[in-house]
């Protein structure tokens, strides 16, 4: 940290009322106890994941509502705000808190400064790997995508810095958005003889043939290790089918089975899955398949500083999840003796990047990969009076500012967006560039669409959407948060069954006509009609809009009203 930096931090600290170490010295002090992970065991495994392709440090708000139902109430990672911290024992007003949960955000992101950024990650997993020869660093996936600069390059600035951080074994879903042609280019060229790209579940429509390896064995410190992968199961349902039209996905649970007894078979000592499931997937998936040691996992971008274990048929599982965004790398340490696990240590470390150097290499490639986009990047747009965020389970304020501008633009009654979990924040006062809007929305089916919808298809799609989030049965959740809901006022019942949870459906205070037709506007529409129809890009609409306001006032979020949720700790105010 240098002196600018410590400087405006301690202002940032007065305002807030709030005390920080009175020199330099003794913040860097701070930051070492931070940072101090102690080497354990013989065998290390570093764990990114659902980077979404963020490059520089970011400020990014945990969510408010992560509800869970049935048997994942009440435990994580369906925890926010003040049950988290008495969960995982978490001092309130830390650096920690701050990083895990969403409590006073604006406050503690001002003291505490941007997250994430691969310079800094660069930084603590040299840091890392320095008192853990051999360690791991695997990637869960969801790196390519997120960011503008990615995907006018395809991906390739996320690719070049994976390997210059040295990542060794990654799986995939958003990746697969870029097609398979493109997937497959890279795995065979630019990641050859660096970086396996590895899915036990990807198959070939044809012959079911393996598409890539379903394992990987690595030898640290003389112990077999090998890392499963485990791809996005619904990639084809929760986007386009004809980006991946000669690949299967799924769970494959009786496929995980046999690829772990293969491994073991094979000689591992340890057997990890390196998964994109999200972690209610992974917990049940945990209690079901025998021989796994661990399941580091991502997709649903929870931040958990500690692993559920499971116990299974063969015996226990550490079930983790390593946020999002570049915030966090998890470190799990394995103590492997006779042939087995015998002890481990897991810690999840948050990216503060004003405590983390930039690493000199990684960030000359970052700024030679982004030169050719900045201006672009750089454009305000406007202004914005409130917080800009993106997380939780039914709305966030960036959500609700592409809903009105969908409703404004588009002259449409409802707008549907949705429920994306990944999307950076903007603190209030700060400028809202085009890099920020593309945060939001840089997907390669952005296409706007207008349609004329009966009242019982709008009912329909909202009730499909919300029993892929809240069906009791992790197998059937198919992945994002509540689709997006401008202009319709509705409730829901997460704990209804199949078909049940929404109702009180109206239109400027009048309940909605199962009969009439609405104009109904939206985006990212997976079909290959929306494709081929060629609607605007959605970043295009919501720059527009906000070019023409020039500033944002804090938008109102349209949130359902909740039925039957008292009580669940995923809920908070």
């Amino acid at each position: 940290m240098n002196r600018r930096e410590f400087l405006h931090l301690l202002s940032a600290a007065s305002a807030a009322g709030l005390t920080l170490p009175l020199d330099p010295a003794r913040a860097e002090k701070a930051a070492e106890a931070l940072y101090d992970a102690p080497a354990f065991g013989n065998v290390s495994l570093l764990h990114i994941t659902d980077c979404h392709a963020q490059l520089r440090p970011i400020y990014f708000r945990e969510p408010n509502v992560n509800i869970g139902v049935g048997a994942m109430a009440n435990r994580p990672p369906h925890l926010v705000g003040e049950a988290f911290l008495k969960h995982f024992k978490v001092e309130p007003g830390t650096r920690l808190a701050h990083a895990f949960t969403f409590l006073d955000y604006e406050r503690y992101a001002e003291l505490y400064g941007r997250v994430g950024g691969f310079a800094h990650l660069a930084t603590l997993v040299k840091r890392l790997r320095a008192t853990r020869p051999g360690a791991l660093l695997l990637d869960g996936g969801d790196t390519w995508q997120g960011s503008g600069a990615a995907m006018w390059t395809k991906g390739q600035d996320m690719v070049d810095a994976a390997k210059l951080l040295g990542v060794e074994a990654m799986t995939l879903h958003w990746e697969c958005t870029y097609g398979q042609d493109r997937v497959k280019e890279i795995a065979d060229k630019d990641f050859a003889g660096h970086i396996d790209i590895i899915a036990q579940n990807i198959k070939t429509q044809d012959f079911g043939d393996p598409v890539f390896k379903p394992y990987v064995m690595r030898a640290v410190n003389g112990v077999k290790v090998a890392i499963v992968g485990q791809a996005f199961p619904y990639t084809p349902i929760a986007n386009p089918r004809y980006m991946v039209a000669d690949w299967t996905f799924g769970i494959q649970e009786d496929n995980m089975q046999k690829t772990v007894d293969a491994a073991r078979a094979d000689g591992a000592k340890v057997v990890v899955v390196l998964s994109h499931n999200g972690m209610d997937v992974d917990l049940k998936m945990a209690s079901r398949v025998r021989g796994i040691d661990a399941i580091l996992g991502g997709h649903t971008h929870d931040g958990v500083p500690a692993p559920s274990i499971v116990d299974n048929g063969g015996g226990k599982t550490l079930v983790t999840n390593a946020g999002s965004n570049g915030k966090f790398i998890g470190v799990l340490d394995f103590d492997v003796k006779d042939g087995k696990v015998s002890d481990f240590r897991y810690r999840l470390l948050p990216i503060f990047s004003n405590l983390l150097p930039a690493d000199a290499e990684m960030e000359a490639l970052i700024a030679r990969t982004r030169a050719p986009f900045e201006i672009k990047l750089n454009e305000k747009l406007a202004v914005s009076e409130g917080l800009l965020y993106r997380r939780g389970n039914f709305n966030g304020s960036f959500d609700q500012v592409i809903l009105d501008a969908l409703i404004a633009e588009k002259d449409a009654e409802i707008a549907l967006s949705p429920g994306f979990r990944w999307g950076t924040t903007i603190l209030p006062g700060e400028p809202v560039t085009m890099e920020n809007v593309l945060d939001q929305t840089a997907i390669t089916y952005p296409y706007v669409t207008l349609t004329q919808m009966k009242g019982s298809q709008i009912k329909q799609i909202l009730e499909d959407v919300c029993d892929n989030l809240f069906n009791p049965d992790p197998y059937y959740q198919q992945g994002g948060d509540m689709v997006r809901v401008g202009g319709l006022a509705y409730s829901c019942d997460p704990t209804a069954t199949a078909g049940n949870r929404i109702g009180d459906m109206a239109l400027n205070g009048k309940p909605i006509d199962a009969g009439k037709t609405y104009k109904v506007a939206g985006w990212a529409a997976v079909s290959e009609a929306a494709r081929d129809a060629g609607g605007e890009p959605i970043w295009d609409l919501v720059a527009r809009h906000l070019r023409a306001r020039k500033t944002i006032s804090a938008p109102k979020l349209n949130l359902p009203h909740l039925k039957n949720v008292d009580g669940n700790l995923g809920l908070a105010s």
